[in-house]
């Protein structure tokens, strides 16, 4: 299945290349007030007909087209574009994210960021960067440490920002390198702490193997189990109990 999960980003990352390239993409607004693109649904598309041919009888849980057989052994997760603002504004930090569940366990984890050519994938048995080990790196405390986080506005309707910008302070340097293209950097060595208030499951079920299998820790915003949870804190092991007491 890490085969399998490394064809369908490859033939997602393909027309998402092309149209990337090519500027050709309208956007829409959802119900949620979120951009999606016609790119977003026809490269879920095609993962769909990949899973559907050869596993039929798996479950998919997808950003653009829903969910199905969410109570099968094995359950795919589907995020087409994670970042589809940074994708329409020719800004290639975005991804296509895919993740599966084993009885309702995540296994598998992918990242693929088709422009800059960054795969990472992750299960229990570790995480790879285009084939090579990724690893979180050691970094002696929070005052040598890169936060990333997605938006800040974000943690300001959905968390505490005071709190957020008393860790801020506490850090070395704070960007906005967000979405999955965050978590790739924190598994891959070049940052140390990715957190998002706000999550779900196709955003935050492929980024646990992939943390993990890095080395690294990941809960939800308050330390707990980030299976259920709707937010994500993601940080190397001796900086993640800090961010979270900093944060709570």
């Amino acid at each position: 299945m890490i085969d399998f999960a490394r064809e369908m980003a490859l033939a997602a990352g393909q027309l998402i290349r092309e149209r990337f390239v090519a500027r050709a993409f309208e956007t829409e607004l959802k119900d949620d007030r979120s951009v999606v693109t016609a790119t977003d649904r026809e490269a879920e598309e095609i993962m769909r007909r990949m899973i559907s041919t050869h596993y039929p009888s798996h479950g998919v849980i997808g950003e653009e087209f829903g969910s199905h057989r969410t109570d099968a052994e094995y359950v795919w997760t589907l995020d087409p574009i994670d970042g589809t603002i940074s994708f329409v504004a020719g800004i290639p930090l975005f991804g296509t994210l895919i993740g599966l569940l084993e009885r309702g366990k995540p296994v598998l984890g992918v990242i693929n960021q088709p422009i800059s050519g960054e795969m990472v994938i992750g299960t229990a048995d570790g995480t790879t960067m285009n084939g090579a080990v990724a690893r979180c790196r050691a970094v002696e405390g929070l005052s040598k440490a890169t936060l990333l986080t997605t938006d800040p506005n974000l943690i300001d309707r959905h968390a505490d920002i005071e709190r957020f910008e008393e860790l801020r302070g506490r850090v070395a340097m704070t960007r906005t390198w967000g979405d999955c293209y965050g978590y790739l950097m924190v598994a891959s060595g070049r940052a140390d702490i990715m957190c998002d208030p706000i999550m779900n499951k196709w955003d935050s079920i492929p980024l646990i193997p992939i943390i993990r299998g890095a080395g690294g820790v990941i809960t939800d915003w308050k330390g707990d189990d980030p299976v259920d949870g709707t937010s994500i804190v993601s940080a190397a092991p001796n900086l993640h109990a800090e961010v979270i007491s900093i944060l709570n």
